[in-house]
C-alpha cells in the first residue's frame, strides 16, 4: 500500500523554541505540537477497529520497542495494555483485578510505587483516562530512555505510566501531622486536595465520592493555617535525599516537624502538568475532571485544546467538567468566612485571591503574558543560582515567575486580617530545571536549591509573625522526572505515516485515529 507523501503531514501548531520572554506559571515546554497524517485514502472510511489494528501492527513491532514502552486503549468495558512482549486486558469497572493475559506477559504486572520501572495503580489510572470522551483512541507511552528533541522533547522528561516519572513527593509538616521522618508508604496526587480541604475544616462526608481521599492516617485538623506547596516536576527521591544531606535546609525544617512517604504520591496518567495540577486540586482523575493532557483533541467540538500555554492558563477552569469542585470551593462551601489564596496556579476555581484572577481582570488577549512587566529580573534575584540563570533561558524565566510567587505569598501574610486560611503556592522553577538538565543535573539540583531558599524565606516570615507553629504544610508535585538517553531515538509518527495510517498525534503520544 502506498505511503503518504511527507508533505501530507502537517504540524498544525507552532513549535516554540522555549518559553516566551515572560511566562507567569507552569512551563509551556510540557507540551509538544501535534502531528497530523492524512494516511492512505483507502483507509479514510475504515472503522476504528481496522485503524487501531493497523496502528498496533506498527507501534508494537520490535523495531520500535526501544521507544514505545507500551500502548493502552479502551474497547468497550475492557482496557488493553500491550507492548512488543505481551498483551493484557483489564476490566474497566474493576481495574485493580488481575489482568487477563492474551499474549506473552502482562506489561503492567509490576506495580510497586518504589520501583522506578513499575507501573503503580496502572489499571485505576488508565481507567480514569479512558472514562473521558476526550481520551485518545491509543495512548502511546514513551520508554523512559526515549530522546525526541525534534518533537520538542528535553533532557528530562515525564508523562509515562512508570513510577519514576509518576512519583511526586508527599510531605506533611506541622500541627496534627502523624508522620515522623521518612516512612514506608505511598499516596496519590488525587489525595492532595481532599487532605488539604479536610485540614482546612471540611468535614469528611463532604469529601466522599472523590477518587482521592483525605489522608487522616497521616494528618488531622489542628492548625489555624493550611499551606499547600506544589514544586512542579520535583522528584520525590531527590527531594528527600537532598533534604537529608543538608542541601535543602528548608525542606529539612519541614521534615523535622513532620514526615514524608518514601513512595511519594502517584500521579494520574499521563503524568504531565495540567492533568495533575487539576487532579491535585479537585481530588479526581482526568476521567472525571476532563483535562486529559496538556493538549488534546476535543471530538465533540472538533477542535484542538491547548490547555498548558501562557495564552490559555487563565482559562484552565473552562475545561474542567461541570460539577467538579476545587479544594477552594469545598472550603468555601464548608466555611464561607474562610480566606483562600491560589498563587501562580491555573486551577484556581473558587479561590478568594488568584494570580490568574488578576490575569482575567486584565482582559488582555495575550493571557498570562500580560503580567510580563511585573516579573522580577532573574539576574538580580538574591535567591537564584546565577550560573543556572545565565545558562538556560527557561531557568531564568522560572526564576522570575517564582520570585513573583514569593512576593505574593509574603504579601498575603503581611496583614493578619488578610492572611489566608488556605494558601496554595505553585513553584515552576523545579520543572524548568529538570527539563533543561534532566534529574540529578546541575540545573535540576540548582532549581531545588533555589526553591528551597524561597521556601526558607516564607517559613522565616511565618516564624517572625508567630504563625509557623500554627501552620500545617503539605509539599507535593505533579509528577516526577526521568533522564532521556540521547542515543535512544526513533519516531512512531513517521512509522505510522509510512504505513498509511490516518491519525492525529497530540502531545506526542495521544493518537486520534482517522481523519481529523
Amino acid at each position: 500500500m502506498p505511503s503518504p507523501d511527507r508533505d501530507t503531514r502537517a504540524v498544525v501548531a507552532p513549535d516554540p523554541a522555549g518559553p516566551p520572554e515572560h511566562e507567569p506559571t507552569t512551563t509551556a515546554d510540557d507540551w509538544a505540537p501535534p502531528v497530523v497524517a492524512a494516511g492512505d485514502p483507502a483507509l479514510a472510511g475504515a472503522d476504528l477497529a481496522t485503524l487501531r489494528a493497523r496502528a498496533l501492527e506498527v507501534l508494537l513491532a520490535p523495531d520500535l520497542a526501544h521507544v514505545v514502552d507500551l500502548v493502552a486503549w479502551r474497547d468497550g468495558e475492557a482496557l488493553h495494555v500491550a507492548d512488543a512482549a505481551g498483551h493484557a486486558v483489564l476490566e474497566r469497572r474493576d481495574p485493580d483485578a488481575p489482568a487477563r493475559v492474551l499474549r506473552g506477559r502482562d506489561p503492567v504486572a509490576h506495580q510497586d510505587p518504589h520501583d522506578d520501572d513499575a507501573y503503580p495503580l496502572a489499571g485505576r489510572r488508565l481507567a480514569s483516562l479512558f472514562d473521558d470522551p476526550r481520551a485518545p483512541d491509543l495512548a502511546v507511552v514513551h520508554t523512559g530512555r526515549h530522546s525526541w528533541p525534534e518533537r520538542h522533547g528535553h533532557p528530562g522528561e515525564h508523562g509515562s505510566l512508570n513510577a519514576v516519572q509518576s512519583r511526586a513527593p508527599f510531605l506533611l509538616s506541622g500541627p496534627g501531622v502523624r508522620l515522623s521522618g521518612v516512612v514506608p508508604g505511598a499516596a496519590r496526587v488525587v489525595d492532595v486536595g481532599p487532605t488539604l480541604a479536610h485540614l482546612a475544616g471540611v468535614g469528611l462526608p463532604a469529601l466522599g465520592g472523590l477518587d482521592g481521599r483525605p489522608r487522616t492516617d497521616l494528618a488531622v485538623p489542628g492548625a489555624r493555617y493550611v499551606v499547600g506547596l506544589l514544586w512542579d516536576g520535583a522528584p520525590s527521591r531527590d527531594l528527600l535525599r537532598l533534604a537529608a544531606d543538608g542541601t535543602l535546609p528548608a525542606v529539612a525544617r519541614l521534615l523535622a516537624r513532620g514526615g514524608a512517604l518514601d513512595g511519594g504520591a502517584v500521579a494520574e496518567f499521563p503524568s504531565v502538568t495540567l492533568v495533575n495540577h487539576t487532579s491535585a486540586l479537585t481530588g479526581v482523575g482526568p476521567g472525571r475532571h476532563g483535562v486529559v493532557n496538556n493538549t488534546f483533541w476535543d471530538r465533540e467540538a472538533r477542535r484542538q485544546v491547548v490547555a498548558n500555554d501562557a495564552s490559555t492558563w487563565h482559562r484552565a477552569m473552562e475545561w474542567v467538567r461541570p460539577g467538579v469542585r476545587t479544594v477552594f470551593e469545598h472550603v468555601a462551601a464548608a466555611r464561607p468566612e474562610a480566606r483562600t489564596a491560589c498563587v501562580d496556579e491555573p486551577v484556581d476555581g473558587g479561590a478568594g485571591y488568584s494570580t490568574f484572577g488578576l490575569v482575567r481582570d486584565l482582559g488582555a488577549a495575550s493571557g498570562a503574558d500580560a503580567l510580563g512587566d511585573r516579573l522580577p529580573d532573574a539576574a538580580t534575584d538574591p535567591h537564584a543560582t546565577p550560573e543556572a540563570v545565565a545558562a538556560d533561558r527557561g531557568y531564568a524565566w522560572g526564576t522570575s515567575v517564582d520570585a513573583l510567587g514569593l512576593e505574593q505569598v509574603l504579601g498575603l501574610h503581611a496583614d493578619p486580617a488578610t492572611a489566608p486560611d488556605l494558601l496554595w503556592w505553585n513553584t515552576t522553577l523545579t520543572d524548568s530545571g529538570h527539563h533543561a538538565g534532566g534529574p540529578g543535573s546541575a540545573l535540576a539540583v540548582a532549581s531545588l536549591v533555589d526553591s528551597d531558599r524561597r521556601l526558607g524565606v516564607f517559613l522565616d516570615r511565618l516564624a517572625e509573625l508567630g504563625r509557623l507553629d500554627d501552620t500545617v504544610v503539605l509539599l507535593t508535585a505533579d509528577h516526577g522526572s526521568q533522564g532521556a538517553d540521547p542515543t535512544c531515538t526513533g519516531d512512531w509518527d513517521d512509522a505510522l505515516a509510512a504505513a498509511g495510517v490516518p491519525f492525529r498525534d497530540e502531545n506526542y503520544g495521544f493518537l486520534y485515529l482517522g481523519p481529523s
